[in-house]
């Protein structure tokens, strides 16, 4: 008799939170790391870097934090507003203060007293890229290669440690003509599923859709999926019934550069793909798959996560 997802997921949870390799905040899906999670963590952040080393891509950083203005210009929340996380703070005056402590106080809702920042909460590690890019002008004929890394948020609390609301991204995203990124994007399946059997665990690739919200997200996912735009690489981690999405490789045509002047050499729109590592969904594979002691690893395992690193 199998294990309900749902169950499977809670009692994971509660091995990785005995453990200690994740530390409860009271909030679910976020959560502390500890020592031995961030190595791994960090391991696998080094093992992508080794791996991608010779693409020559060009490595970009941002803060969780993505401009206001830029947010609502990409569309997302036309497609995902019940992930989207915003910031909002107080702009108020001495008398507001008054207030909004009184309504602390008396266990009501403040958030009348709070006004949007300019700043929200980024959803994916790419979303900065883009307008970054676009206003350099063209591309180089050869396209661009952007290495990104963030934390990212996303509204989805759920006893699943697999899916956190503050979680790592890693992406590879690439800007060129279509047949540019369509290779890019189709080398990357193949790439990416290798890298993860390198690891010791199971993988399996699937067509997919992204999370769209309601009855007309339901189209857009029926048109994602009927243009084979999204693949995810699925490992057996909280259920072995019901596989998680650890790396995905997307094309995303022109969507973003209808929104920012992103263009080729010619003039033309450029299209856009990227791939997607999960760093905290890999870490939870690996501990899934070879257990809680670091040490008790597959050698070729820790070669692959660790190199010479000693475990404390």
């Amino acid at each position: 008799m199998t294990t309900p997802p749902d169950l499977a997921a809670a009692a994971f949870r509660t091995e990785l939170l005995d453990a200690g390799l994740l530390i409860p905040t009271g909030v679910d899906g976020l959560y502390g790391r500890s020592a031995a999670y961030e190595q791994v963590a960090e391991g696998l952040e080094r093992a992508i870097s080794a791996m991608t080393a010779a693409d020559g891509a060009e490595r970009m950083r941002f803060p969780p934090l993505l401009s206001r203005q830029e947010f609502l210009a990409s569309g997302y929340l036309k497609g995902f507003p019940h992930l989207a996380g915003t910031i909002s703070c107080f702009c108020g005056n001495e008398a507001d203060h008054r207030r909004l402590l009184q309504c602390i106080e008396a266990d009501e809702d403040w958030s009348a007293l709070q006004q949007p920042a300019e700043v929200v909460v980024t959803p994916a590690a790419c979303y900065p890229v883009y307008p970054v890019v676009a206003r350099r002008g063209p591309l180089p004929e050869a396209g661009l290669l952007v290495d990104v890394s963030s934390y990212c948020f996303r509204h989805e609390p759920s006893v699943d440690p697999c899916r956190m609301q503050m979680f790592r991204m890693r992406e590879q995203v690439r800007i060129g003509t279509a047949a540019q990124v369509l290779a890019f994007r189709n080398a990357w399946l193949e790439r990416g599923a290798d890298w993860i059997r390198r690891l010791g665990v199971p993988v399996t690739t699937d067509l997919a859709s992204d999370p769209f919200f309601g009855r007309a997200g339901k189209l857009m996912a029926d048109g994602q999926i009927g243009q084979q735009l999204k693949f995810e690489l699925l490992i057996p981690v909280s259920s072995a019934d019901a596989p998680t999405a650890c790396l995905s490789c997307n094309y995303h045509m022109t969507h973003f550069s209808e929104i920012w002047p992103l263009r080729t050499p010619d003039g033309n729109l450029a299209h856009t793909g990227c791939v997607a590592f999960g760093i905290d969904r890999l870490t939870l594979a690996l501990f899934r798959h070879h257990g809680f002691d670091l040490n008790a690893w597959p050698a070729d395992v820790r070669g692959q996560v660790f190199a010479s690193e000693v475990f404390t």
